[in-house]
């Protein structure tokens, strides 16, 4: 039996390969402009670097999670998120020796047990931004803009931004009895997931997307009128240097993500299309994480986007994705004994900074001309045995068509 990618995963093939190299291109170039420098963190990492980092009532950590055991006995889990591996790195590695502030950037798969949908793999690909060792609304505002300055240089329009205050540790206490009793009595109408929420982690009721809690949490009282003064005075911050730079954005007072670990701002950036899960984007402030996993209270704020739905945001806004760079020059043997001098031909001219290849098969001069036009090569060196005892070769343009000998020692010039 033939055995099948699994469920959830996907192969990017070679003719998909240019998107992807064109996307993280792009991110980089606007990352390495801001001052972000990237970090690569292990694919696996200690359980309870999540439980603890993430938050242990979060579904996350409860239902979607790769966990397994190593050969000692350790639990082990595939990462499904990177802002807490980069801190454990920043942790372990003391980088705060480095610079009181560190801008750090990641780029790569992260894995998550979840129904895969339109855009949603249970491996997946992200990219996301840190700025640790700062309080700083202005850090707040710079990594929004951050984000939406990697979506314009992809071409991505009409995103929506949304942001909220999900307030710290002082002013969400009492926000969290206030909401509990305003659902007491509406509990036994929540989802079956927002009655076990309602004991863990009231805050997550929120975020559902179910109709029956859409309407049960219309009314509920909103944390953003329950800040204290330092978190009011933040988000106020923050939405004044967003209006500084001109960005748009809106108001959600039920927003408030998926991990635990936020504080002070969240946002979204959103896509029509996407259906009900229509973040493309999404971050906030935490500044408890890093004190959470055992290193002293340092503020930080970050950022993530998952990198399979902006290709879908991309093709639905019908964005033009660069044509391939095609292949300089084309190798043909006249005939298989010709392979040898071909061969030597081939990697003088890559020696030379061209790009080139040729058919190492059997196959006849006329069908390596179709698959020297197939890829698109500006040329094709014809290797024959009478030319090449004569040290020429035959140079064939492949946009004209037109085709003539050419010395061997003369050939790179003539490309």
């Amino acid at each position: 039996m033939l055995i099948k990618v699994p469920k959830g995963t996907q192969d990017i093939l070679p003719e998909d390969i240019s998107k992807w190299y064109y996307i993280e291109d792009r991110i980089k170039e606007i990352l390495n402009k801001y001052g972000y420098k990237e970090i690569r963190t292990p694919f696996f990492e200690y359980t309870d670097l999540f439980v603890r980092g993430i938050g242990e009532s979060t579904d996350i950590v409860t239902k979607e999670m790769f966990t397994f055991l190593d050969r000692k006995g350790r639990s082990l889990t595939l990462r499904p998120e990177g802002t807490a591996p980069v801190v454990r790195a920043y942790l372990e590695k003391s980088m705060d020796r480095i610079s009181k502030v560190i801008k750090l950037f990641y780029l790569g798969p992260m894995f998550r047990c979840e129904k895969p949908q339109s855009g949603r793999f249970r491996q997946f690909n992200q990219f996301g931004i840190e700025i640790i060792g700062t309080k700083s609304s202005a850090a707040d505002a710079e990594v929004i803009i951050t984000v939406l300055d990697v979506y314009k240089k992809l071409g991505l329009k009409n995103l929506e931004i949304l942001i909220n205050s999900v307030g710290c540790k002082e002013c969400r206490g009492a926000y969290v009895q206030k909401l509990k009793k305003y659902l007491e009595d509406k509990k036994s109408f929540l989802c079956l997931e927002c009655k076990e929420r309602y004991n863990k982690n009231p805050l997550r009721v929120l975020d559902c997307k179910k109709d029956s809690c859409k309407k049960i949490i219309a009314s509920a009282p909103l944390i953003i009128e329950n800040l204290c003064q330092e978190c009011k005075l933040h988000f106020s911050e923050v939405k004044s240097f967003l209006h500084d730079q001109k960005i748009i954005f809106k108001e959600d007072p039920k927003l408030v993500r998926g991990l635990d670990y936020y504080t002070k701002t969240a946002f979204e950036i959103i896509s029509g299309g996407l259906g009900a899960q229509n973040a493309i984007g999404g971050g906030g402030r935490y500044d408890d994480l890093i004190e959470e996993l055992g290193g002293k209270s340092t503020p930080a704020v970050g950022f993530a986007a998952g990198i399979e739905r902006m290709m879908i945001v991309i093709e639905q806004q019908q964005i033009k994705w660069p044509e391939e760079k095609a292949l300089d020059v084309f190798v043909a043997k006249a005939k298989d004994e010709n392979i040898e001098a071909a061969f030597g031909l081939l990697q003088k001219i890559r020696n030379a900074g061209l790009s080139a290849d040729m058919d190492y098969s059997e196959s006849s001069l006329k069908s390596q001309m179709r698959i020297a036009n197939k890829s698109g090569a500006r040329y094709t060196v014809i290797v024959g045995e009478e030319e090449f005892s004569k040290h020429m070769v035959i140079l064939r343009n492949m946009q004209t068509k037109e085709q003539k000998e050419v010395k061997i020692d003369d050939l790179i010039d003539q490309l």
